[in-house]
């Protein structure tokens, strides 16, 4: 994608700085925004940003002098210009921005002179990328679109749409015609940013018809940074392997697999609220839970993965694991973070209990020495999902830039900019003025894993945070697993798939079970290094099996496992998400992609491990 001067212009300067123009906006959250981009960025808002609005760029041409600048009103008052020149400013950003606004208007005159500061901190190549030296690796992973930032130039004019898509400049056409709708209005609005229009119409699918402005472009951002590494993809075959079963079975399986998802045909819509078949603060009055014979444990199986997938996902998965209807849960009820998460399993709903001591549930329960710090006017309670990459500290000091250019509380267009970074980098008041990103052993504490659980041997800071992004949270997933406490008195054995930093054993211990048997699947070596770690630190008196890739997992290899540790209780796991998440426009091909189509691998061992256990039965 290219990018046309005044579109980068007018990118950077809503990313900085939209929220600006709202000026009644009071900086709390709404109760009726819950939104993602799933692993992960939910950034929670009531900034409504309406779609007639427009903001004004006139190029990028610097005045030479202030006999240049003029404004409607002739020769700008001296008084003014020293005023703002005294608060800092350079006179000729001083003069630009009255000859935009006027001179009555001084509080729109000082936003966008705080703009103009955003924009000479904030280099266009730096647009949504982390700069810290931690977050440095995921900046390969980032869409090849934004590579095109690194060569624009001022001598671009503001009318070059030599570059635009066809689609983009079929709006602008209609737009002359009068014809356009209310939905093909946003659509170009956010063309005219410089977002594509297959970006922005799933960022209006997803998020909704009601969605503002503001969180549409924030959801696109979000998802740009929030890509994994693609460390699950295989180098062979793409499709997914069945063997060990008869051959009508076999192409029974790829007949499923092959089958396109139809969004005209989903079925299954997000609840909200987002507790499942309950939380321990919530319940609902009457669970109607049936499953059919042949879903019936054990073995029991249990599945997880972002609850806002493309549509049509969760039918496909639900179809592939006997029909078995979704558990939609949010660990917001759990924690202090949300992570909205869908399970697919097969255990008992009643008699469920969480883990004790129970978890802070607020940030402030979380972090009491920063309530000293922290503003009445930032009235978040919650977090938004944990993600893999963190805040850059070029961002905390703009930030801190920001509110020292004012004695008392910042103006209300200053609060939003700054909430509105606080909430998608999830940063956390630490002194005066000064705003940090979550410490790994912070992400650890919020997920429900024990203190220094990714720490120490040779692991990087990156991949801690890498490995916790993508983890199960423990409170969530352990509530849902507290029934087999009393099923399995004697412990348990475990077969694992996908187990990233054991998320699932962590909370099995934790509710205590023991682990008689664990076979752990995973792909990193960096996680199967904090599971052995963690399993050798907890004395636990059972047997650690590890493999490394789930596609090896074939028919003769889980005979001999299953003929070694006796059958399983429990399978679990969680796909990799990589292309169902958020609007990964670049590879979001839902169970069909490089990543995410080993679903189907998970199925086919659940259905292998099955099938061997009822001929030994």
């Amino acid at each position: 994608m290219s990018f046309s001067n005044v579109n980068l212009i007018f990118i950077l300067f809503y990313v900085n700085n939209v929220h600006f123009q709202d000026k009644s906006a009071s900086g709390e959250d709404s109760d009726n925004i819950d939104w993602n981009t799933d692993d992960e960025l939910e950034i929670q808002g009531d900034t409504a940003f309406s779609s007639s609005s427009t903001l004004t760029t006139r190029g990028t041409e610097a005045f030479a002098s202030s006999g240049e600048a003029s404004s409607s009103s002739g020769v700008p008052n001296s008084k003014l210009v020293n005023h703002f020149v005294g608060m800092g400013f350079p006179e000729k950003q001083v003069l630009k921005a009255i000859e935009e606004n006027g001179e009555e208007d001084t509080d729109s005159i000082l936003n966008t002179l705080l703009t103009y500061s955003t924009l000479e901190d904030s280099p266009p190549k730096q647009l949504c990328v982390n700069s810290d030296p931690i977050s440095s690796d995921y900046e390969e992973n980032l869409p090849d679109d934004l590579s095109d930032l690194d060569g624009w130039s001022e001598n671009e004019t503001e009318d070059n749409t030599s570059s635009l898509s066809e689609e983009h400049k079929n709006l602008l056409s209609l737009e002359s015609t009068g014809s356009l709708s209310e939905k093909e209005k946003m659509l170009l609005s956010l063309a005219n940013m410089g977002y594509t229009v297959e970006e922005s119409s799933i960022a209006m699918e997803r998020c909704g018809p009601e969605a503002s402005i503001a969180e549409l472009t924030d959801f696109i951002c979000a998802a740009q940074l929030s890509r994994e590494a693609d460390i699950y993809l295989p180098d062979d075959d793409l499709k997914p392997r069945y063997n060990g079963v008869s051959k009508i079975k076999k192409r029974k399986f790829f007949e499923i697999c092959k089958k396109k998802n139809d969004p005209e045909t989903e079925t299954i819509r997000l609840p909200n609220p987002m507790i499942g078949f309950g939380v321990p603060s919530m319940q609902p009055e009457n669970i109607n839970r049936s499953l059919p014979d042949s879903a019936i444990g054990p073995p029991f199986f249990y599945y997880e993965n972002v609850a806002l997938a493309p549509k049509g996902v969760w039918d496909t998965i639900s179809r592939f694991l006997n029909d078995i209807e979704p558990e939609f849960v949010d660990s917001k009820y759990f924690c202090a973070t949300a992570r909205k998460r869908g399970y697919v399993h097969n255990l008992p709903v009643q008699n469920r209990f969480p883990l004790v001591p129970l978890p802070p549930l607020t940030i402030q329960q979380a972090f009491p020495l920063s309530k000293r710090w922290w503003p009445q006017w930032d009235m978040r309670e919650k977090l938004n999902c944990i993600q893999t990459a963190i805040g850059s500290a070029k961002l905390t000091e703009r930030i801190r830039n920001a509110l020292e250019r004012f004695d008392g509380d910042p103006p209300t267009s200053v609060q939003k900019f700054i909430l509105d970074e606080c909430r998608k980098w999830n940063l956390v008041w630490v002194g005066r003025n000064k705003v940090a990103p979550l410490e790994p052993d912070e992400v650890e504490m919020l997920l429900g894993f024990p203190k220094n659980h990714t720490r120490g041997g040779g692991i990087s800071r990156t991949d801690r945070y890498k490995s916790l992004g993508n983890s199960f949270q423990v409170d969530t997933v352990a509530y849902h697993l507290s029934v087999l406490k009393d099923m399995f008195p004697s412990g348990i054995n475990l077969l694992s798939l996908f187990s990233g930093i054991g998320g699932a054993e962590v909370a099995l211990h934790r509710l205590g079970i023991k682990l008689k048997n664990v076979v752990s699947v995973e792909k990193s070596k960096v996680n199967r290094d904090i599971v052995r770690s963690w399993w050798e630190q907890t004395n636990q008196t059972g047997n650690l099996i590890d493999f490394e890739d789930v596609q090896a997992l074939d028919g003769d290899r889980l005979e001999e496992v299953i003929s070694y540790v006796g059958g399983f209780d429990l399978i679990i796991g969680g796909s990799p998400c990589n292309n169902l998440a958020g609007s990964n426009r670049v590879s979001r091909d839902g169970l069909e992609g490089k990543d995410s189509s080993l679903f189907y691998d998970y199925f086919r061992i659940l259905d292998l491990v099955k099938s061997i256990m009822s001929r030994s039965s």
